[in-house]
């Protein structure tokens, strides 16, 4: 598993994330919600190794992540950032292509051409990169992670994602969570970062929810994702309507022109 203890993650002196302790079990999905500001980005940094604190501790699979060099850890943990950018005029292809770089020659030749049919990018491998739309590059940068640990492995490892389904539309945000669902069951833990509350309630095993740098609240969705707790998490009123024993439903903020109407005739 992933464990991470005592987080400390300051810049300037000022705290960003404030002894942050969880763990990412295989087989799970967990989503890190909170407002802006919360320092989720942060947190996500420290987790992959691309920042690192003073205070506190990351280990994978029972290895603190200091004590892995480069490509031990491009073999047990996938990164997709918030934002990636290109500066040579690489094809979709390539950029996929540099996800097989830390498996060496250990992967089979089929392998980039399934991972891109399932993210739907094969039809583009020929484009440059940079010609593409904000959503069709976040698929490509999803494929790319994706053919880092899309072969089963006898140990666990770890995709962690940051914002994937922001630029993608209604169908294409449920396809590519539909596809970290279903590589969960390949000794996977996923962490992603997430801004809508109902993808998550949908899709998500777990749920952090993040404030001011501390965690607030994590565990079993239908358990973290209440109404009062999501309404002190992110200052807003939040419906959260109950579905089956595991997670709501749907959950509806409330407009603020609806809660003026309501003060007014109070």
């Amino acid at each position: 598993m992933l464990q991470a203890r005592d987080i400390h993650f300051c810049i300037h002196n000022r705290p960003i994330v404030d002894r942050a302790t969880l763990q990412l079990e295989s087989g799970e999905l967990t989503v890190i919600l909170g407002p802006n500001g919360a320092g989720k980005s942060s947190l996500f940094k420290v987790l992959s190794g691309d920042s690192t604190c003073k205070h506190g501790s990351v280990h994978y699979n029972g290895k603190a992540l200091s004590d892995y060099k480069s490509i031990q850890l491009a073999q047990v943990r996938a990164v997709m950032p918030q934002h990636s950018s290109l500066s040579f005029p690489f094809t979709v292809f390539e950029v996929v292509e540099l996800g097989l770089l830390p498996l060496g020659k250990t992967f089979r030749k089929e392998l980039l051409q399934e991972v891109m049919v399932e993210t739907q990018t094969w039809e583009l491998k020929d484009c440059l990169y940079g010609n593409l739309s904000g959503g069709e590059k976040q698929r490509v940068q999803l494929a790319r992670v994706l053919v880092q640990i899309w072969d089963k492995r006898p140990f666990p490892r770890y995709l962690l994602l940051d914002e994937p389904t922001s630029s993608m539309d209604i169908a294409l945000q449920h396809h590519v969570l539909s596809i970290i669902q279903r590589i969960k069951s390949r000794n996977i833990a996923v962490l992603a970062i997430l801004h809508d509350l109902n993808l998550a309630a949908n899709y998500a095993d777990k749920v952090i929810l993040m404030k001011n740098g501390n965690i607030l609240h994590q565990g079993k969705v239908n358990e973290v994702m209440t109404g009062p707790k999501l309404q002190a998490v992110f200052g807003h009123p939040i419906e959260v309507y109950p579905g089956d024993e595991f997670r709501p439903t749907i959950i509806q903020s409330t407009p603020l022109n609806r809660i003026n109407k309501q003060i007014k005739h109070a």
